[in-house]
């Protein structure tokens, strides 16, 4: 539990870290957390298994393809709505990855979703709607919406390692880095970007990958093999409530009425599904 909360912990500091960045926009910010979180897996991998990343995605194959590209969605997705929106409301609305994940994983993989979960999915659903419909202009609507879209590239990363029936996120993760730097260099070149920041940019964006995510997601995977998908539910709300705290502590940057209404009732969906659940098999994880 310990190490699962710590995770959390890391995890957590996305917005935070976004927010000191000064100058670097989106493409520029995933390029520079890549690097650093495709050399740090690659050697955590090598380490772990004696194997490289590319030997473990070659037996998975295209659904490794998918949870990398999903990813790389999802990473763009929260760093845009990070700079758009305030971070309580991105964080809460990122919550909802799991309850799109099992929607997902219904459609594709025919999987049995439990009528709580699809209870607490509507009453989800009710919270982003007081959320997305603050009209005081705290909360930006295209901020609200790429918060969400990375919310479902999470949720089909979840879906496609069940559908490639593997435990191990870390390839796939990988993958997702390299993905980060190719595609984002190509969107610098294209757009007339210049990938050149100032080093204190470029060395916030490289913490990022090795601190906020890689070391989060190592955390995870040795913490998440012994506990129940409820519990892993109840200690990942560490992580939505731990990000607002952090902007809200050293930068002074409070969330609106509508946010923390909607934000309410979001986590009371999320804590009702997982105190109701099952002691079963946790599901993967989806990293902010």
């Amino acid at each position: 539990m310990l190490l699962v909360f710590a995770a959390g912990v890391l995890w957590s500091t996305v917005g935070l870290g976004i927010r000191l960045i000064e100058e670097a926009v989106v493409w520029q910010i995933l390029f520079y957390r890549s690097i650093s979180l495709s050399l740090f897996l690659y050697v955590v991998i090598r380490l772990r298994s004696g194997k490289g990343p590319f030997a473990h995605s070659s037996h998975v194959g295209i659904t490794s393809i998918i949870a990398g590209l999903a990813l790389v969605a999802a990473y763009t997705g929260g760093i845009y709505a990070i700079q758009t929106t305030t971070v309580a409301n991105a964080m809460l609305l990122f919550a909802t990855a799991p309850f799109m994940a099992a929607a997902l994983g219904w459609v594709v993989l025919r999987e049995s979703v439990r009528a709580a979960t699809w209870i607490a999915i509507v009453i989800a659903l009710g919270g982003i709607a007081v959320m997305v419909s603050d009209n005081s202009g705290g909360v930006d609507l295209t901020g609200s919406f790429a918060a969400l879209g990375s919310a479902l590239g999470f949720a089909v990363f979840t879906v496609a390692l069940r559908w490639g029936r593997t435990e191990d996120m870390l390839p796939s993760v990988f993958l997702s880095g390299l993905f980060g730097v190719v595609i984002t260099f190509a969107i610098c070149q294209y757009v007339g970007t210049s990938i050149a920041i100032s080093i204190h940019d470029g060395g916030i964006a490289m913490g990022m990958g090795v601190f906020q995510v890689g070391a989060g997601l190592i955390l995870y995977t040795l913490g998440s093999r012994s506990l129940p998908a409820a519990e892993l539910a109840l200690l990942s709300l560490a992580e939505v409530l731990l990000g607002p705290f952090w902007v809200w502590l050293f930068l002074g940057e409070t969330a609106s009425v509508n946010t923390l209404i909607g934000g309410t009732i979001l986590l009371a969906a999320i804590a009702g599904n997982a105190l109701s659940g099952k002691r079963r098999k946790p599901p993967p994880i989806t990293v902010p």
